[in-house]
């Protein structure tokens, strides 16, 4: 099997049984290729928060078909047996919060999954210093997290989620706490590392700054996905 990036068929989730039964999906179909990052976008309440815990292995589905990068790891159940590992090694997550371990510097919070799944230390060192040196946060490398502005504390949760080389990267709502110039910045910076990893990225966001970014955009409601033109203006 190639490499897809993410593929969704059919994807359901209900909640209780009964009368008392809720569909938080019905129907849900995606597909994100690898370099490429679209948007999803919806109402509260619309399932986009359930969808991403699926897609993140952290809930199981109740029916359909999930495959991420070259593995399909559900099919009416999954198909994969140590999911811890799979969240750790192929998934990279970016949150609202950078949620960096304030003991640890910047390069440590980024080294830290690679060490976890088996890297030397030196080498995790060494591609974690590679990726904030991409992200233009290198002269970074050495700090505490206190000591960085929210921009660069967000740049370091994107270097952190691509430390294990993941075929996917799930954001949920990354520039939430940002102003515009900064949110657009964490935005270009996730497209360009889709493209320079061959990472497929899907951002859940309601931020209406980054939204014209976006060349595709996944439009959830009542359950179920409805794909969406953007504007995909350059950043």
């Amino acid at each position: 099997m190639q490499a897809s990036g993410i593929r969704i068929e059919g994807l359901r989730k209900r909640y209780g049984a009964g009368e008392t039964a809720v569909d938080a999906l019905k129907d849900v179909n995606m597909l994100v290729a690898p370099g490429e990052v679209v948007g999803l976008i919806g109402p509260s309440g619309s399932g986009k928060s359930t969808l991403l815990k699926c897609l993140g292995a952290v809930i199981e589905p109740s029916g359909g078909r999930m495959v991420l990068g070259d593995q399909l790891i559900y099919d009416d159940g999954w198909r994969i047996r140590d999911l811890r590992a799979l969240r750790r090694d192929r998934i990279g997550f970016v949150f609202q919060a950078p949620y960096l371990i304030p003991f640890l510097d910047v390069t440590d919070n980024v080294a830290l999954l690679p060490m976890l799944a088996g890297r030397p230390n030196a080498e995790a060192r060494t591609r974690a210093r590679e990726l904030l040196a991409a992200l233009d946060v290198g002269h970074r490398a050495r700090a505490q997290p206190a000591e960085l502005s929210g921009g660069e504390q967000q740049r370091v949760s994107i270097a952190r989620a691509l430390a294990n080389r993941p075929p996917v990267i799930l954001a949920d709502e990354p520039t939430a706490p940002l102003d515009s110039e900064r949110a657009l910045a964490v935005v270009r910076i996730l497209h360009q590392m889709a493209l320079q990893y061959d990472t497929a990225v899907i951002v859940v966001t309601h931020d209406e700054k980054i939204i014209p970014s976006f060349e595709r955009l996944y439009h959830i409601r009542d359950g179920r996905t409805h794909e969406e033109r953007g504007e995909g203006r350059r950043l």
